[in-house]
């Protein structure tokens, strides 16, 4: 269970960390692309946060977050410019794809009779032997 000041920060980093990523997505000419940030999840000993985000359009998700992951030492300082009255020290950052609403809207989609697994096998992921 996570505690208040866990709760607090993540509620922090990720107010702050929707304008850090969607202000270097406008200076880098990324127009058109949502960036949201879906959930963070602070560590115990406050030392990592895992970020998850949703991108929109979701075909260049993978190329945007290898681009975050690559500048996060970037992000990590401007973030730590802008909450250094609020926190002390900065966690590190672990970025992951929150693809939570894709899914949901998969399943829409079969619920609604649009895509059907059983007509079209190929819809479902291969699941692995062991």
């Amino acid at each position: 269970m996570e505690s208040n000041r866990q709760k607090k920060i993540a509620s922090v980093l990720q107010k702050d960390l929707v304008d850090v990523l969607q202000g270097s997505a406008s200076r880098n000419g990324l127009k058109g692309i949502i960036i949201s940030v879906t959930k963070v999840k602070v560590t115990v000993d406050l030392s990592n946060a895992k970020v998850y985000l949703s991108f929109f359009p979701t075909d260049r998700a993978k190329e945007l977050l290898a681009g975050i992951k690559q500048n996060s030492p970037l992000i990590k300082h401007e973030l730590a410019q802008r909450t250094k009255h609020q926190l002390r020290r900065m966690p590190d950052l672990d970025f992951y794809i929150d693809d939570s609403l894709e899914y949901i809207d998969q399943i829409d989609r079969s619920l609604k009779g649009l895509d059907n697994p059983i007509e079209n096998p190929d819809l479902l992921d291969k699941r692995k032997k062991k």
